[in-house]
């Protein structure tokens, strides 16, 4: 019995994906190395760092989340706004507390949201994109 060839690949499913659901151009970028100010002698933040800028979306995860507090502490990652960054495999894999930003979307409310990045993108055999959690951080609307 003969193993069939025909079919789609990964690759491309990872090409139609990235076509039709990756329609948000996002922006993840980090803290800059502290550049020291004479006028106050003390170092401030730089520049930030943008290590991916390109296609991407942004997804909640089922909705607010409820985490169980043990002896009155927070899990390390507590978040009631839990969403999930989808962006190609080929961008480049966000760290903890990296910053995530929608620069460009068909609904303007996203656009200049942000996100924190609360775990490293997930990866499995599978992956047809890169699945990144991550916490939103303006929780307001613009009025």
């Amino acid at each position: 019995m003969s193993v069939p060839t025909d079919g789609l690949t990964l690759g491309a499913v990872s090409a139609i994906v990235e076509k039709k659901i990756l329609t948000d151009k996002i922006r993840v970028y980090r803290p800059g190395e502290p550049v020291f100010n004479p006028d106050t002698g003390q170092y401030e933040p730089g520049p930030p760092v943008t290590i991916y800028e390109g296609s991407g979306a942004i997804f909640p995860a089922a909705g607010p989340s409820v985490v169980l507090h043990l002896a009155g502490q927070a899990y390390v990652d507590d978040t009631p706004s839990r969403y999930r960054l989808l962006t190609p495999l080929s961008a480049p894999v966000a760290s903890r507390e990296d910053t995530v930003a929608v620069v460009e979307a068909e609904d303007e409310s996203a656009i200049g949201r942000t996100w924190r990045v609360i775990d490293i993108g997930e990866t499995s055999t599978l992956s047809v994109v890169r699945t990144t959690w991550v916490d939103q951080n303006t929780q307001k609307t613009g009025a």
